[in-house]
């Protein structure tokens, strides 16, 4: 399994930003502009807690396997890589979404005198805030399912433990 690369992560965010930018300036052009809701931060913000949550237990499950200590739960490999696996497909997602709304916010920016556009720029602001939560997360996951042998290879590939 390959490691999350950042730079295609800002590209994703980058290109989406662009088109998203451009799509808003078009969409305004033509009529109104569809409102960036309010839960699409709190979704992004749900996705990063469950990202975080799920590295810290099974960083705590692998502590314990590595002290030996007899209550210990056993980190299942599967259960491990699909964590990885759900980390890096929620990062990619944040990345795209989090370039839509900067996008959109960046638009938004110019008519911040307009109390209903303002709303909608804080709205994508936060968007964009929790998208970058998602990515440290699941960047933070996959770093605590990385195995130690991946490390001395420096091959660049992780594999989940």
């Amino acid at each position: 399994m390959r490691e999350l690369r950042i730079r295609l992560l800002v590209g994703v965010f980058v290109i989406a930003a662009i088109l998203s930018w451009a799509g808003a300036r078009l969409w305004n052009s033509i009529g109104t502009l569809p409102s960036v809701p309010l839960a699409a931060p709190i979704v992004l913000a749900l996705i990063a807690v469950v990202l975080v949550a799920t590295a810290l237990s099974i960083r705590s499950r692998l502590k314990a396997q590595r002290e030996r200590r007899p209550e210990a739960k056993g980190v299942d490999p599967l259960m491990a890589a699909r964590a990885v696996v759900f980390g890096q497909a929620s990062a990619l997602v944040a990345a795209l979404v989090a370039g839509m709304y900067g996008g959109t916010g960046v638009f938004l920016l110019e008519s911040l005198d307009i109390p209903a556009r303002r709303d909608q720029a804080i709205y994508a602001g936060f968007s964009v805030l929790a998208g970058i939560a998602v990515i440290v997360a699941a960047i933070f996951l996959e770093r605590v399912c990385k195995l130690p042998e991946d490390d001395d290879r420096n091959t660049g590939a992780a594999s989940a433990a």
